[in-house]
């Protein structure tokens, strides 16, 4: 295991050079940043720090503080204050340079002459605009709605706290509130959804929560896809081990609709190829549904709600297929099938998206073409499985730019290399859930969010 670690530390180290850019061009280049998470600060700092501070950066945030949602399932438990994990933008600002508007973007259009226009509203009303030679979209999410059983036309009026904020303190409290013996009903959505792990790892924590404070309550999870997703040998682990007189573990149930009043989902099961439409009662509802990119993406014209709900993207830059120009980073972009990029939908991987498409802007601003030889990305998390022990998972991802001689085809993505066996597609993850792990968690969550914010 020590070996794999080094062999994984030397990659990223390897990505991390091929990441360092050409100087930019004499011209002052104007860049807009539009989404403060982790994927759009970090891009936002790295194309000031590697263009030698020569590009013009404005961050476009509506929020004067980004919430974590790394960590934010152990604020569901109250095992962490949410106020914990928010983030300014103030050493962006003093430290680096970008500038911040605090507003919300209406719409991203040509302006002739290679010019974006960037069309702003901040929260009383004022209207303002910008240009720049290049656009960065990094807004996150956006979630199709669950229609309510009683009313299809209307959505359903649930807590998915998949975006952390308001909903996560609303979910702490109504499971705080939860009598002993109650029901807390679950779901999971089909990938690709941001976070791989993050369901599995909230469904440990209630579980956990519930085991040790409400005594006979048992947690139902509804998960649409055929089994667990991400780190199957540890979440396997704990839903079988830790948790199995607590937990109710349902594959291929997929949420259909939600009586909001009686807290009841209908979801279509799958056992053994046969489908029967069921319900589930709750006393607790968390609904998690699919995901598809944030509202600017599909304003912008680069993914709509019915058949492309994430923008295809040039994965060495992240520059949209469509409109070039335009840059996709975070959540928002094709992650699988045909243009995807081959890497999932997670913090770290947003924070080093955000650093290989500042590198090509800066590159492609200087009239350089964009270097893929060396260029990889590192993937690393933690997740809690407890209120004491966590697991991990990480994973290496390696450019390839290859051609089908047969097909005449070509596949340009991210794919998984483990650089001990020679093997790809396979992530690691730990050998088991355990304390150490947990406090190494912390370190991991501070040193990251400090990489994206400080």
């Amino acid at each position: 295991m020590n070996n794999r670690r080094h062999f994984i530390a030397a990659a990223a180290a390897t990505a991390a050079a091929a990441l360092i850019p050409l100087r930019a061009s004499a011209a002052v280049n104007r860049v807009v940043v539009v989404g403060g998470g982790m994927a759009g600060a970090t891009v936002a700092k790295y194309l000031r720090l590697w263009s030698n501070r020569t590009l013009d950066v404005t961050l476009v945030e509506q929020n004067p503080t980004y919430v974590s949602n790394i960590m934010s399932n152990l604020a569901v438990t109250g095992q962490v204050a949410l106020s914990s994990l928010n983030f300014g933008y103030a050493k962006l600002v003093s430290k680096y340079g970008v500038k911040l508007v605090t507003a919300s973007v209406t719409a991203v259009e040509p302006a002739g002459a290679g010019l974006w226009k960037v069309t702003t509203r901040t929260a009383n009303g004022s209207v303002g605009t910008l240009h720049a030679e290049r656009v960065v979209l990094a807004p996150g999410i956006q979630m199709d709605p669950v229609p309510e059983t009683s009313d299809p036309t209307r959505s359903a009026d649930i807590l998915h706290a998949w975006i952390a904020g308001p909903q996560t303190n609303q979910l702490r409290q109504r499971l705080a509130a939860m009598a002993p013996g109650g029901t807390f009903v679950m779901s999971i959505p089909p990938k690709p959804y941001r976070c791989p792990p993050g369901p599995y790892e909230r469904a440990c924590v209630v579980a956990d929560y519930l085991k040790r404070n409400k005594p006979n309550s048992r947690l139902v999870v509804l998960d649409a896809n055929p089994g667990i997703s991400a780190e199957p040998e540890n979440f396997g682990y704990a839903f079988g081990t830790l948790y199995p007189s607590v937990l109710q573990y349902v594959p291929n149930a997929k949420v259909v609709s939600v009586d909001s009043p009686s807290g009841t989902v209908t979801a279509d099961v799958t056992v053994s190829g046969v489908t029967t439409r069921q319900q589930f009662a709750s006393n607790v509802l968390n609904v998690i549904p699919p995901h598809r990119a944030g509202a600017i993406v599909q304003l912008a014209g680069l993914a709509n709600a019915t058949d492309q709900p994430f923008a295809q993207v040039w994965p060495y830059s992240f520059e949209s297929v469509a409109k070039p120009g335009l840059h996709v980073i975070g959540d928002s972009h094709r992650t699988a099938g045909t243009g995807g990029t081959g890497l999932p939908m997670a913090g770290h991987v947003g924070n080093q998206e955000a650093k290989i498409c500042a590198s090509a802007i800066v590159s492609l601003l200087a009239g350089k073409s964009v270097d893929t030889a060396l260029l990889a990305a590192n993937s690393a998390c933690y997740s809690p499985v407890s209120s004491t022990l966590a697991s991990w998972l990480t994973a290496v991802y390696h450019y390839e730019d290859y051609t089908d001689p047969k097909t005449l085809l070509t596949s340009r993505k991210f794919v998984i290399h483990d650089y001990v066996s020679g093997s790809t597609g396979v992530a690691t993850e730990a050998l088991k859930p355990s304390s150490e792990n947990f406090s190494k968690m912390n370190t991991w969550f501070k040193s990251l969010m400090a990489e994206s914010y400080s």
